[in-house]
């Protein structure tokens, strides 16, 4: 939630924080992630992370802020003028969050792998300079796709409005599924396909049966297939895959008072460990 407040300090804009953090975990519990095995919090909730922010922000320069080429991106998303510096730094709060808890690896989509780089060069700069305290975290990217585009193939956000949400019916998958953008060189039905710049095709390789997959590839490059019927198999298997996290969530949100438990638990664990690691670092600093 300290993220958001980069690119969308207003009042109204916070005020929306509290349901969007509750949404998040909803989806986090939805897919299979157990908070007996795995830490939910809420960022904010561990004010050590504003500590570690800031003796980070002594390791690193504004130059090398300004090569992490997705801040660019994120400003003009937001219609900001000017970068603001918590915007600036944005990798850094990043940084502080993944070493406070001493990941060993990060599982990112390929934009945040600078980020991830920044965090290894800040856990580098750290260890050289007081002593080893921090791992170097490994980027873990999908092995299959580390990168799924919304339907009109820019980043999926839900502010452009492009976005399969995983709560979404199987009516607003499909509709959504027929309005994705496929293969822009392929304007007839006639024509062959090229599935490598085919925004259907990598979801196709996430959610449809491997063989079916290999089939529609060959279909696609030989206009064996036209993308609408493509659109379709690939909602299919989609709206599927799908089924049993939407009745995992409607179960979540049917117990409220279950959600606010695990953020509170989960929350006062992480705090836990962030002041184990704060007097490490402190006497590592010596303050």
């Amino acid at each position: 939630d300290l993220h958001m407040l980069t690119t969308q300090p207003s009042r109204n804009q916070v005020s929306a924080v509290a349901g969007n953090v509750r949404e998040i975990v909803l989806d986090y519990l939805s897919v299979g992630i157990e908070p007996e095995r795995s830490t939910i919090f809420v960022q904010s909730a561990v004010p050590e992370t504003y500590e570690l922010n800031l003796l980070f922000e002594m390791l690193v320069s504004v130059p090398r802020l300004e090569r992490v080429p997705s801040l660019k991106e994120m400003a003009r998303d937001a219609s900001l003028e000017v970068m603001p510096f918590g915007l600036l730094g944005y990798p850094v709060l990043q940084a502080a969050d993944i070493l406070m808890y001493k990941a060993n690896g990060v599982p990112v989509g390929e934009d945040q792998a600078p980020h991830v780089e920044l965090t290894r060069e800040i856990a580098r700069r750290f260890n050289h300079t007081y002593g080893d305290v921090f791992p170097e975290p490994d980027t873990l990217l999908t092995a299959e796709t580390s990168k799924l585009l919304g339907i009109d193939r820019r980043k999926m956000s839900k502010s452009y409005g492009n976005a399969i949400f995983l709560s979404d019916s199987p009516d607003a998958v499909s509709t959504k599924v027929s309005r994705m953008i496929t293969d822009p060189q392929r304007a007839r039905r006639s024509d062959p396909g090229n599935p490598d710049v085919c925004n259907v095709f990598d979801f196709h390789k996430l959610y449809t049966d491997a063989d079916a997959v290999k089939t529609i590839e060959e279909q696609c490059r030989a206009a064996g297939i036209g993308c609408v019927e493509c659109k379709q198999k690939m909602a299919r298997g989609l709206v599927s895959a799908l089924e049993p996290i939407r009745e995992k969530r409607a179960y979540y949100e049917e117990r409220p008072e279950m959600v606010e438990e695990i953020m509170v638990e989960g929350s006062n664990r992480a705090r836990k460990t962030a002041c184990e690691t704060m007097e490490v670092v402190r006497a590592a600093i010596k303050i």
